[in-house]
């Protein structure tokens, strides 16, 4: 099973940086008990506060089964106080049922996440981490063991290597190698079976997501120019939303717009998140995964998108740190496997192919 000891450190340290007398809010499921334990010790060993906040099996279903037009349209001003208050966050997956919220209206979720936006921008100007424990459900819905699952996400982690954030630091500076030669160009161009998208990012900062707010991660992204997309991008890697699964999408974008959309499992979905507002016809990502140590799909876009040799696309909100400005309650990543008879180009020279990165 999981080491709960060296993956809290790892959080504490490496993805936190916790500090003496910073108060820490660490947000997960009664199924994660074991690692909240060990991060509630490893914190108050290091003179913080931790502020544990733990959900019961079957909260969440509950409340979007109950709530009503206030719940929807606002939140509790305990909450932004906190917020406000904290030097730091950290949220740990550790879910139940995975499918717990697929019955759940979309325009109500999204009317909820519009709402709390502005609660949103405070937690994100902090410094934050978000990561995944083990559940059995997770297990199930990766399609693998318990046992299996767990080993999986510690080679995901690194938590299997003698010094986990070293293995961190050098998948840091290859990855910064990889800026380097996607800095100075100017097109994009994805090709793949049903796909042939072109897009610019001349201009944008491309960053190198290390493991400090993903873990795991593996992965360098940017923010394309709003209005330059120009093809068609079909995303085979299936995606859960909020418990909702939706299956091969299919993109077509005209000026930086989608202008066509399909799904062949939870269309309706794709169409209603894609109405939610003007920014989420607009691309607000486009990143590049390096994590071999992820060699599959789980149906956790938070492991999915960084599996090496894929590139993944979000429609909706744009990083500002990218140089993005796509604005839109929406960011939903969607992943174009490139490992079998894809390529990545930038500029006309190959950047990935077949899943494999070239030599510059």
């Amino acid at each position: 099973m999981i080491d709960d000891v060296r993956f809290a450190r790892l959080l504490t340290d490496y993805c936190l940086d916790v500090q003496p007398g910073q108060q820490v809010l660490v947000e997960s499921s009664t199924l994660a008990a074991p690692l909240l334990l060990e991060l509630q010790r490893e914190i108050l060993e290091r003179d913080a506060w931790p502020l544990i906040r733990a959900s019961l099996p079957g909260q969440a279903e509950g409340f979007w089964r109950a709530a009503g037009d206030r719940h929807l349209d606002g939140f509790p001003s305990s909450e932004l106080a906190e917020a406000e208050a904290i030097d730091a966050s950290l949220r740990i997956q550790a879910t139940e049922n995975a499918n717990a919220l697929a019955g759940v209206d979309p325009t109500r979720l999204s009317r909820a996440q519009r709402a709390r936006s502005p609660l949103r921008e405070v937690v994100l100007a902090r410094r934050w981490a978000i990561t995944l424990y083990p559940t059995a459900a997770a297990a199930q819905q990766a399609g693998m063991g318990t046992r299996e699952f767990a080993d999986f996400v510690t080679r995901a982690l690194f938590l299997d290597r003698e010094d986990p954030a070293a293995a961190w630091g050098e998948l840091r500076t290859f990855q910064a190698g990889l800026i380097e030669r996607l800095a100075p160009k100017r097109e994009i161009h994805i090709q793949a079976e049903g796909t042939n998208l072109r897009l610019t990012v001349d201009g944008r900062t491309w960053i190198n997501s290390d493991g400090k707010r993903n873990m795991p991660s593996g992965e360098v992204f940017t923010g394309p120019h709003e209005t330059s997309a120009e093809g068609v991008i079909r995303f085979t890697i299936p995606t859960s939303p909020r418990g909702v699964v939706v299956e091969d999408v299919t993109l077509e974008f005209r000026q930086g717009r989608v202008v066509s959309a399909k799904a062949e499992r939870g269309d309706a979905y794709l169409q209603a998140t894609l109405d939610t507002d003007e920014g989420a016809r607009y691309l607000g990502e486009l990143g590049i995964g390096t994590n071999f140590g992820i060699d599959r799909p789980i149906g956790a876009i938070l492991f999915d998108e960084k599996i090496g040799g894929t590139v993944h696309l979000a429609v909706g909100r744009s990083y500002p740190e990218t140089g993005g400005t796509n604005e839109s309650v929406v960011h939903w990543d969607m992943i174009c496997d490139l490992r079998q008879g894809g390529t990545l180009s930038a500029d006309g020279e190959v950047i990935l192919r077949d899943g494999r990165f070239t030599s510059s």
